[in-house]
Order: structure tokens, then sequence, then C-alpha cells
């Protein structure tokens, strides 16, 4: 989840300036190699890819480390979105552009930007190119390239969006959509998917149900509304203990929740979605629906893809302890474009952002790093339009929460956290570099009960 960027006009981007090389390899004690500082503007000590909230809050916490001149953020767009606002967005609790705010405002003071897109990296010469052949050499390099949506994996889309009764929370070209199909619902089946691939908040595809739900409830459209969750996995959710409380709600509710099914196919203009059965491949089955809410597939940026700092499948390769690349020691990858096996959240990018900022300062003082981050990450499962039940959990799917209460139930106080805490917290602490998780607070309340 992942997401996000911005503009910056400097010398070595200029038509007709060309970049100087970079100057001789030397190898430090930690046996990667460091380029030479040559010309300004083609080589930083810390260079980070991306402007989503990984990359934000790291270029904060490097400026604070090595100077802002000696800082740069590659970024292409010119706004940064707080996606987690996007659920209620599409449920029509929140405007769009409450969510959005030039990169330019966010970007921190001093740190150079980019604003072009990476198409190579070359760890081995510890350089990046991006658009227009330009290279661009670092001492230290942050991966924080996000997540990709792929609507067009799935057949009739995204063209599809353009038809009425479909949305989609994830981007923001269609999550007004959601909110308009939700309204403009009569009568029928209301559908939402969830897709058989890795996502970025895993709980959004079913909040917008509960919140539809509750909705329909209110306008008095309930009785007319068949809400079914077509999801490829196999469970609700993966933490035992909030995946128990989801179905009861669901009981309540009286929602359909179909297993291993996944939409491969919609007919917008005849409003159909077709669906595979993963436990019996080929088999597919056409549903008609009223509304239909899409949760594409997705998948590491294409310049990561067959890349030398990412797996087998196009995540970048870390330690998931250390967030330090287990190849290339002067590399470090956050948030979703990582193979950290946790649930790609703002939550989680927060905590991997205090464990990171570790990471870096002993590297750079040629020591091993010792902080250890433990996947925590957070789901604020959004049940109406004012109740949340708030998962926190670590890498063994273990509930980890925070404050010493039973955080399976759903309270209002959590729902005001999400909508209105959370994303005050995002935009003066996270993207600033003040915020790294509430493992201090946990440590706190916990305290408190001894």
């Amino acid at each position: 989840m992942s997401p996000v960027g911005a503009a910056f006009s400097f010398s070595c981007l200029r038509p007709g300036v060309w970049l100087l090389k970079p100057g001789i390899q030397k190898k430090s004690s930690l046996g990667f190699h460091t380029a030479a500082r040559c010309a300004a503007k083609d080589y930083y000590e810390v260079l980070v890819l991306g402007g989503g909230s990984g990359g934000i809050t790291m270029s904060a916490r490097m400026k604070r480390k090595v100077g802002a001149g000696n800082v740069a953020v590659v970024e292409p767009s010119k706004t940064h979105y707080y996606q987690p606002l996007w659920t209620l967005v599409g449920a029509g609790a929140k405007q769009l552009s409450a969510s959005a705010r030039p990169t330019e405002s966010v970007m921190p003071e001093g740190v150079e930007w980019i604003k072009s897109r990476v198409t190579a990296l070359d760890p081995d010469k510890n350089c990046v190119r991006l658009e227009n052949d330009v290279k661009i050499s670092y001492k230290y390099l942050i991966i924080a390239l996000g997540i990709s949506l792929h609507y067009e994996k799935i057949k009739g889309l995204p063209e599809g969006f353009h038809h009425p009764k479909i949305g989609s929370n994830y981007s923001v070209h269609t999550v007004e959509k959601t909110w308009k199909a939700l309204q403009d619902f009569k009568e029928g089946n209301a559908i939402f998917t969830f897709p058989n691939t890795p996502v970025k908040c895993a709980g959004a595809p079913q909040k917008i149900m509960y919140l539809s739900e509750a909705y329909w409830r209110k306008t008095g459209k309930r009785p007319k509304a068949n809400i079914m969750f077509n999801t490829s996995l196999g469970v609700i959710f993966g933490v035992k203990k909030y995946a128990d409380a989801l179905l009861k709600i669901i009981e309540e509710r009286n929602i359909a929740v179909n297993y291993k099914c996944n939409l491969i196919e919609v007919r917008a203009d005849k409003q159909e979605a077709v669906f595979e059965n993963l436990d019996k491949p080929g088999e597919t089955e056409v549903h008609q629906y009223e509304m239909l809410h899409v949760t594409p597939p997705m998948g590491p940026p294409d310049v990561l893809i067959n890349s030398p700092v990412s797996d087998e499948i196009g995540w970048v390769d870390v330690n998931k302890e250390t967030l330090q690349h287990k190849k290339y020691p002067n590399i470090f990858g956050i948030g979703d474009c990582t193979n950290l096996p946790t649930s790609r959240t703002a939550a989680a990018v927060a905590a991997q952002s205090g464990v990171l900022d570790k990471t870096i300062s002993l590297v750079m003082k040629n020591q091993s790093p010792t902080k250890k981050y433990d996947g925590y990450t957070s789901c604020p499962l959004v049940t109406s339009y004012n109740k949340v039940i708030l998962a926190e959990f670590d890498y063994n799917a273990q509930p980890l929460e925070t404050f010493p209460i039973d955080q399976s139930k759903q309270r209002t106080s959590m729902y005001h956290m999400k909508a209105d805490m959370m994303p005050f917290l995002y935009w003066n602490a996270l993207l600033k570099g003040y915020w790294g998780g509430p493992a201090p607070i946990r440590k706190l309340m916990h305290l408190g009960l001894k």
C-alpha cells in the first residue's frame, strides 16, 4: 500500500546539461563499494527511491543524519495521498481532497526532489538510471517504491470503470465511483472481491463491505441487498483472534462469504462478474451484480522485476529483522515493495522506519545492525460508521496490541483514532520522521498494569 511523489528542477536534469561520471570507487570496511563524491546533483550520500510514506519518512530521518543537501528522493508524482483514508472516502465519510497534499509540501525542507521515474538499478556500480538515461550515484540506497496495481489482469478492466455500479477504493481514479455505486444501489447482489495476489492493507476489501451494509441499513435498502464477499483466500483474516470476531459480525449481518473465489473478468455492460474456483482451476461462475467493489491484483513495480536487488518474484530482498539488503549492505528496503512477510500497511511502514533508522545509523559507523523488526503491522478494521476493531499483530500472526483492552471488540474510540487521530499523526509525525510505531506506547501501557 505503496504509493506517490513530486517535482524538482535542478541543473543536472536540465536539457543539454551532461552528467559527469561517478568518481573512483573505493571499498569500505563493510565490504561494499562507495563512490567518491563527484559533480553536484549526480551523487548523493543517501538516495531514496519513492516518495510515498516510506520514502518521505526515511528522507526526513536521513536528512537529520547526513544533512539535507546530501539526500535526494526520486518520485514522479505531484501529489501525495494518505491512502488509508480512502476506505472512508469510498463510503462517503470523508472527502477525497482530505487525503491529498502536494508532494512539495511533504518533502523535507532542503532534501532534493528528483521528479523522475527510476528505470533501472545497478547495485554493483552504486547507481540508478532514471528516465532520459540520467544516472544518479549513491553511497546508501533506500528502496521505497511501493506496490503496483494491476486492474488490467482482470479481463474487462480498467475500461469497465467507465460504467456505473462498479468502483474500487484502491485507486484515486475509482474510489469516488465506489461511493456513487453505494448510493445508487437499488436491489440485487453487492459483491466485494479479494484477489489471488499479495495486496496492501489486506483488511480494506472487507472494510468497505461492512460500511456498505451499514449504509444500506441506515437508508432502508438492506433487505434488498444480497451482500457477498468473494475472496481468493481460505480464511476471512490471517489472525485467528480477529477472524473470529469478524465471522461473528458476518453471521449477525447475514453476509455470504465465498472462499477460494477469484475475480477474473468483469462484463460491466451486462453487470456481470466472472469468478474462478481456485480449488478447481478452470471452473468458473458468473454473478450478476448491482454493485461491485474490485480489489485489483497487485505486484512489485516493473523496475524491480528481474532486478539484482529483488527476489525471484520481484520484491526487494531484505533481511526481515534489519531491513538491510541480503546481498548489498549499503542498500535497504521499506514498505510494500519488500519481501518482508507481514501485512503491507502504513502502520508497518511506521514501525519499519524506526528499525531502519537504527540499522542505517550503525551501518554508517561500520557496525552491525542490532535492532530487530518483529513484523508489527496494524489494520483498523472498520465495521461501521462509528466502530473499528483494531487488529495489531506480528510476523507470527500473533496479536501485538498497544492498549490493555480486548482489541477484537468493536469500539467507537478506535474509529475516531482511525478517522481523525491517525491522519494527523501521519501528516505531522510519520512523514516528518518522528513516528516509529506504537512500541513505546505499548511498553508504557503494559508497564502501568504491573
